[in-house]
C-alpha cells in the first residue's frame, strides 16, 4: 500500500510515425486524465533537439494544461537554469501562479536539456558549461525576483531538482522542497537524501526538509505486458549509455527486435531493479519498498511507454491499487 500523495512527469515522447503535433494533443488528453484520477501534480520536462522528446517549453505546457484542468498542481520539472534568465523564470511562473493560485509549481534544475554541444551553446547565447557558483546564483536570484520584483499575489512552489548529493545540498543551503531523479541516477539517492536532511536549513519557502522521489513505474495486468512497454525506453537508454539520442521513441515492435549488447542488457537490467515494472501489485509494493527506503514525502511517476491509451491505463492501474493515501489532498503554500 502507498500512503503518500502520487504525482507525475511527462516527457513528451514523439513516438516513431508520429509528429511533435500529436504528441502536444496527447499531453492535453494525458493532464485532464491524471486530473481526474487525483493525481497531486503533474510536471514538465524541458528537453532540446532529441528526436524522441518534444522541445515543449515547461511554461508554455504548464500554462495550457492550467487552462485544461481544474485541480491537479503543474509545473516544470525542471525548467533548467543555465538555459534562462532568472527574472524571466520569475515573470513567467509567477504570472501563471497569479492566474492559477495555489495550483503552480516552479522546478529548476542544472542540465542542459541536450546532448549536443551546439545547441546548449545556443540555448546559453554560446556561454560554456555553468559552474556551481553561477548555478547557485542563478537559483537564488530566481527566487528573489519571484518575490521582489514579480509580486503578484500567490506565489509557485519552488522546488530543486536534483540527481547528485551536490544537488541535494544546494536544496538545503538554501531551504528549498528536493525533487530527487531517482528514475535518473538510482545509485545516489540514498547518500543525497541522507545529506539533504542532515543539513537543511529551514527559510520562508520551506520550514523543514521536504523530498519527493521520482520512480520509472510501468504498470500493465501482466509483468509480460509491462517488460515488453518498457522495450522501447530501454532503447532510448542504450543510445543514452552511447552519448547520443538521434531516433524518435520506437514502438514496442521495433524495441522487441533491438539488438542489445550484452553490457547494455547488464546495464538496464541493474537499472531496472530499481524502479517499478510489472503488475498493480508488484509496481504498488515497489514503490512502497521506495518510499519506505527513501522517507519520501511524495512519489512522482515517470511512464515513458508508447502510446497515450497504455501510458494513461498504467497511471490508472497504479491509483486504483494504491491506497487512499495517495490521492490528491489539498495544499497550501506560504508565501515568505
Amino acid at each position: 500500500m502507498i500512503d503518500l500523495p502520487l504525482s507525475a512527469l511527462e516527457v513528451a515522447m514523439v513516438e516513431t510515425g508520429t509528429r511533435a503535433v500529436d504528441t502536444l494533443r496527447d499531453t492535453t488528453a494525458f493532464a485532464r486524465r491524471l486530473d481526474a484520477l487525483g493525481y497531486r501534480r503533474l510536471w514538465y520536462a524541458e528537453h532540446h533537439h532529441s528526436p524522441a522528446i518534444g522541445a515543449f517549453p515547461p511554461v508554455v505546457l504548464t500554462a495550457h494544461a492550467a487552462a485544461s484542468t481544474s485541480a491537479i498542481r503543474l509545473g516544470s520539472g525542471g525548467v533548467l537554469a543555465p538555459n534562462h534568465a532568472p527574472i524571466m523564470l520569475a515573470e513567467q511562473f509567477g504570472t501563471l501562479a497569479a492566474l492559477h493560485p495555489d495550483r503552480i509549481d516552479l522546478g529548476i534544475g542544472r542540465g542542459p536539456g541536450t546532448f549536443d554541444e551546439s545547441t546548449a551553446r545556443a540555448l546559453r547565447r554560446g556561454a560554456g558549461p555553468t559552474t556551481d557558483d553561477a548555478y547557485r546564483d542563478d537559483v537564488a536570484a530566481t527566487l528573489r525576483f519571484l518575490v521582489d520584483e514579480v509580486a503578484l499575489g500567490p506565489l509557485p512552489e519552488p522546488w530543486l531538482l536534483a540527481s547528485s548529493t551536490a544537488g541535494a545540498a544546494l536544496a538545503a543551503d538554501l531551504g528549498l522542497p528536493l525533487a530527487f531523479a531517482h528514475h535518473i541516477r538510482p545509485d545516489n539517492t540514498l547518500a543525497a537524501l541522507g545529506h539533504y536532511r542532515a543539513h537543511f536549513s529551514p527559510s520562508a519557502w520551506c520550514a523543514r526538509p521536504r523530498v519527493l522521489v521520482c520512480v520509472e513505474t510501468i504498470c500493465a495486468e501482466t509483468r509480460e505486458e509491462a517488460l515488453r512497454l518498457a522495450g522501447p525506453m530501454n532503447v532510448v537508454k542504450a543510445g543514452l549509455l552511447k552519448g547520443h539520442s538521434d531516433a524518435p521513441f520506437p514502438s514496442p515492435a521495433e524495441a522487441s527486435a533491438h539488438p542489445f549488447t550484452a553490457e547494455e542488457r547488464q546495464a538496464l537490467a541493474a537499472f531496472g531493479a530499481h524502479q517499478a515494472y510489472g503488475t498493480p501489485e508488484s509496481v504498488v509494493r515497489r514503490l512502497s519498498e521506495v518510499a519506505d527506503a527513501t522517507g519520501a514525502d511524495e512519489l512522482m511517476l515517470v511512464t515513458p511507454v508508447y502510446a497515450l491509451a497504455a501510458r494513461l491505463r498504467s497511471y490508472e492501474l497504479v491509483m486504483r491499487h494504491a491506497s487512499s493515501g495517495a490521492s490528491r489532498p489539498a495544499t497550501h503554500h506560504s508565501v515568505p
